[in-house]
């Protein structure tokens, strides 16, 4: 998937320009996400060279040796306290940067996401009808809303995907570009196989659209998914790897929500396509930041027709988290970890969003070293010897019993790896194991902060943790 996304965006970079070559153009929008929001970015100007576009990138900082573009290496020049390189300019859409400072002990790499938005040079992916607004998320990194007249929403989605919401009783606008897929409202009848999914769905009151699941009533960890299943209010239509396609056609899925696991099984995909059932990835679980995956609500509250309800949720979550985090780190440090069939320790990328909590609880998240530079998965596996160098001194451990099975006793620990009897946080029984259900709790990410922070203070009710004994 990445290399066909590198693949558009090159093919966009060969498209032909509506301008003159050697003309200089100044940006309608630009916005950037991400740092920590001492340095600011601009872009001044856009220029044409031939049929590609160039933009200028100031950084407010001295300190900025160079931006990395899809591998592709553009060294700064320095003027007074601005740092600033030309680099290839994907106009109209958001795209990442890695960029380079110095500023800290050693040299660092921030990522920076950006919208140059250049209005003459913008196509008319909805013919006919007005663009009022583009919607950049507030933490989300995954998406973008296009908002057009008649209440009619463009969304894209990190990886290529478009989807043109329709209102009820609105025309389908003629002349879109055949990627873009069309979803007319209300939608009714969903297919469910991301199921981290369900928990925004829930907290809009968009249950009683979801009528097909990829798993099982005893495998959900939301109570009314469970009870809508129980009582077949949702029916179990195949994993995600085997749908019912005989059902979902009978009757009438309107559009199936996968998980990224879809890519791994393309032909089911474009089944389901062929079928005429569009296919929603989500990706979610790619945001860094905790309050980007849960702000994927206002996505379903388009796709649902409950933006009022998924706005006023998002927004008192991230009250929540913002109430909750705290700026010291003098927490404790914090390994959040699994063992997996091999014996390997299974760690959370540090630019994870499970990280960035603990963090927020005002922990320090070990090992620190658990990712490669340019590395995007949100998992990292290394050997038990390489994690006891990083963790054994950590002054907590949380098992992760996601995908294996909870631990039952300290004992149950150290048995799958007697190395675990000398780790700090054994001997002074602070151990504690992450219940299955946390992933599928989406929706409300600051109860796994206030557990965290219940667990340095050693007191308070605990949602999604369980200390072990």
């Amino acid at each position: 998937m990445k290399r066909h996304l590198i693949l558009l965006l090159f093919l966009l970079l060969l498209m032909p320009l509506p301008v003159a070559a050697g003309e200089t153009l100044t940006p309608d929008t630009f916005i950037f996400r991400g740092g920590s929001g001492r340095v600011t970015l601009s872009c001044t100007e856009v220029r044409v060279d031939a049929d590609r576009a160039y933009a200028r990138i100031s950084f407010d900082s001295p300190r900025y040796t160079r931006i990395l573009l899809d591998g592709t290496e553009y060294p700064t020049q320095q003027e007074e306290a601005v740092s600033w390189a030309e680099i290839p300019a994907f106009l109209n859409r958001s795209f990442d940067i890695q960029a380079t400072t110095t500023a800290m002990s050693q040299p660092h790499d921030i990522t920076y996401t950006l919208y140059i938005g250049v209005d003459k040079l913008a196509g008319e992916e909805v013919p006919g009808l007005q663009k009022l607004s583009v919607t950049v998320p507030q933490y989300a990194r995954g998406f973008t809303v296009d908002e057009y007249e008649n209440g009619l929403a463009l969304i894209r989605i990190t990886e290529g995907q478009r989807f043109l919401v329709v209102p009820e009783g609105q025309p389908v606008p003629e002349g879109l570009h055949p990627d873009i897929r069309v979803l007319t409202l209300p939608l009714q009848n969903v297919y469910l196989a991301a199921t981290s999914v369900m928990s925004l769905a829930d907290a809009t009151g968009a249950l009683d659209q979801i009528a097909f699941s990829s798993i099982r009533a005893e495998e959900w960890e939301i109570p009314a998914a469970r009870e809508a299943m129980e009582q077949d209010r949702i029916r179990f239509a195949g994993k995600y790897d085997a749908p019912d396609y005989e059902l979902l056609v009978r009757e009438g899925c309107d559009l199936a929500i996968e998980s990224t696991m879809i890519g791994h099984s393309p032909k089911i995909m474009e089944m389901l396509e062929l079928l005429g059932i569009p296919v929603w990835v989500d990706r979610s679980s790619y945001e860094p930041h905790p309050l980007g995956r849960t702000e994927w609500i206002r996505l379903y509250g388009i796709l649902f027709g409950k933006r009022a309800e998924a706005d006023r949720f998002f927004e008192e979550q991230a009250a929540r988290v913002t109430e909750l985090s705290v700026v010291s780190g003098d927490g404790g440090t914090v390994a959040f970890f699994y063992i997996n069939a091999n014996g390997a320790v299974v760690v959370r990328n540090v630019s994870d969003y499970i990280p960035e909590m603990i963090r927020m609880a005002g922990g320090t998240y070990v090992p620190e070293k658990a990712a490669a530079a340019g590395v995007t998965a949100a998992s990292v596996t290394m050997s038990m010897e390489s994690f006891y160098q990083e963790a054994s001194e950590a002054d907590y451990l949380i098992y992760n019993a996601a995908i294996d099975a909870p631990l039952t006793s300290v004992s149950d620990l150290v048995a799958r790896n007697s190395l675990f009897s000398s780790f700090k946080a054994v001997q002074s029984g602070q151990v504690y194991c992450a219940q299955r259900r946390m992933y599928q709790a989406t929706a409300t990410v600051s109860d796994f902060i206030l557990d965290v922070r219940n667990m340095f203070e050693g007191q308070g009710e605990m949602t999604f943790l369980t200390q072990v004994r």
